[in-house]
């Protein structure tokens, strides 16, 4: 398997403050100690934690910001739901990440920002 080369856009960086956390037996300096590049080369030898490689990368496919989606075409989320005969309570559970709307959804609602008067009249003929 060919490994994915990292570089600052694709990485997350946290500070864990001592204070945060549990006490215990840290040894804090060690881990301030550790280079990113330590840290890359340990992440890449877990062999339950590969990156995907550049092929599957190009397979991904963002998931649409409902919300944001919805604010550009300026309609609240009952008109968004009821102009794009939509569920209130799948948009609203969308918005806030508590479902991630399945593929068919996903179609549509890239179709929407694509083209929003296209899917009215289609869906009002």
């Amino acid at each position: 398997m060919e490994k994915a080369a990292y570089d600052e856009s694709n990485m997350t960086r946290i500070k864990v403050s001592p204070k945060n956390l549990i006490p215990g037996n840290t040894d804090w300096a060690r881990i301030d100690a550790i280079s990113d590049e330590e840290v890359n080369e340990a992440a890449l030898s877990d062999p339950d934690a590969q990156p995907p490689t550049p092929e599957a990368l190009k397979k991904f496919q963002r998931v649409v910001d409902v919300k944001t989606l919805r604010e550009n075409l300026s309609l609240t989320q009952e008109e968004f739901a009821e102009t794009f005969h939509l569920s209130l309570t799948m948009v609203k559970e969308w918005e806030r990440a508590i479902r991630t709307p399945d593929p068919t959804a996903q179609t549509l609602l890239r179709v929407i920002a694509h083209n929003p008067k296209l899917v009215q009249e289609a869906l009002a003929a």
